[in-house]
């Protein structure tokens, strides 16, 4: 799989989007936007060394806004010829024309938008057969079932490839789009048997194949998880420090940003509503937006509006310095965009009390005694009030020693307290998306249990 793969090209993407901005223009609208994409794709899965699955994609789309004055429409298709864009185009016309006017509607502000995004370097074509992925997906799910005989069963091991481009434009000068790739091993190994067996699973995934970690290592690493929850006992109710593993604090981020962006704060339905420049996490915390790291997951040289993207502080020493707005939310707000349409872009929270000797060890001993959370279940958090309820397992640690694997409990608390309650975050630090974290100590949550 490579670039020739697709089957147009940028330039032709491009003339595509200027034909839709003409059509909008002979129609009548007042301003328009385009967005047209192109992607195709792998995907197997294998399970006890069978292929359970072979799936390839190819898909397209072009997406067409049309703005008489404030009021808008919206029509896509997948058919690119000149018929089907003049139809599209006219349709989102015709549903404009019995929208309401909305006073918050309308493009960017044309000062805002990229007119010379930067290459951030974010398509790596994976060139990988079908057989080779296959091959691929056995060796990570080999390399559970070999580090110990207790691993009795898979719910599988998958390789997906995906690799994409598109471009987007709107009638206030702005075109732009690049290609870009995400491509992801994983491998979910069982341990142990009848009602006592215990699941847990591990991935990577990149843009750049040659960053992924080794089929190997992410079956070891999956079967040795799967192991370690063995035996896990229940716990009489407490109050105690949790902390949450990486992967789990990449989820406090994203019930942050949540929580913070435009949609959730002029509809009021966020427990941070009005909270700018106020301190939301102690005196230590930092949260960082990097958009433009190369190569990465969560980089974009503009937002889904073509606003250019901004490196920036969202929280300092604290204190929230900015939400994430797009248009609309913006003006919503009285404010102006963040060129977050579309969500946060290579987000990074980190503590300034943090120390070289705070990896995960460091951080289980810095805890002392506690609970350790590696799963969470269900989706209790109440953005509106903050509460936050989650079925959880993981392990019960004592002076900064893991003592077993315990399970079937529920840790609670309010987020507002939990982001004030933060006390460390590890440098044991994991990219997941837009997210990257270490694993973050809490210095108290409820845990229920018996």
């Amino acid at each position: 799989m490579s670039e020739s793969a697709f089957s147009y090209s940028q330039d032709q993407l491009k003339q595509l989007a200027r034909d839709v901005l003409q059509y909008a223009r002979q129609q009548g609208g007042s301003d328009a936007a385009v967005e047209i994409s192109e992607g195709s794709g792998l995907s197997v899965s294998v399970r006890k060394s069978k292929i359970e699955t072979i799936e390839q994609n190819r898909d397209k789309g072009i997406g067409v806004t049309v703005f008489i004055g404030q009021k808008r429409g919206n029509a896509s298709t997948s058919d690119f010829s000149q018929s089907s864009l003049k139809a599209t185009v006219e349709a989102a016309y015709n549903i404009a024309r019995f929208t309401a006017e909305d006073d918050c509607a309308g493009l960017a502000e044309e000062e805002l938008l990229e007119k010379n995004p930067q290459d951030l370097q974010l398509f790596y074509p994976w060139t990988i057969s079908t057989e080779e992925a296959v091959a691929l997906a056995q060796r990570a799910e080999a390399a559970a079932f070999a580090v110990d005989p207790r691993v009795t069963n898979s719910e599988g091991a998958g390789v997906h490839v995906q690799q994409s481009h598109f471009v987007s434009a709107n009638s206030r000068g702005f075109i732009g789009g690049y290609p870009y790739s995400r491509h992801t091993l994983s491998v979910t190994p069982i341990a142990g048997k009848g009602a006592k067996m215990q699941r847990d699973d591990w991935y990577t995934s990149v843009r750049d194949p040659k960053k992924m970690a080794s089929a190997e290592a992410v079956g070891r690493y999956a079967a040795e998880r799967s192991l370690a929850r063995l035996n896990a006992r229940k716990l009489a109710t407490r109050t105690c420090p949790v902390l949450f593993e990486a992967p789990l604090a990449a989820g406090l981020l994203g019930a942050f940003v949540q929580a913070t962006s435009g949609g959730a704060l002029y509809r009021k339905s966020s427990f941070l509503v009005d909270s700018l420049g106020k301190d939301i996490f102690p005196s230590h915390i930092q949260v960082k937006e990097d958009p433009h790291v190369v190569g990465a997951i969560g980089s974009a040289p503009f937002d889904e509006e073509g606003v250019r993207t901004q490196k920036r502080e969202v929280v300092k020493n604290g204190v929230l310095q900015g939400y994430f707005l797009s248009t609309y939310s913006a003006r919503k707000l009285g404010m102006k965009t963040t060129g977050n349409a579309g969500g946060s872009h290579n987000l990074t929270i980190s503590s300034s009390q943090t120390r070289k000797d705070d990896d995960f060890a460091g951080m289980l001993r810095k805890m002392g005694t506690g609970l350790l959370v590696t799963e969470l279940m269900g989706q209790g958090t109440n953005y509106v009030t903050g509460d936050y309820s989650r079925g959880a397992s993981g392990y019960w640690v004592e002076n900064g020693v893991i003592q077993y694997p315990v399970e079937e409990i529920t840790i609670a608390g309010n987020m507002k307290d939990m982001f004030k309650d933060i006390v460390g975050i590890g440098t044991d630090t994991l990219v997941r998306g837009t997210k990257q974290t270490g694993s973050i100590l809490i210095e108290k949550m409820v845990v229920a249990g018996n």
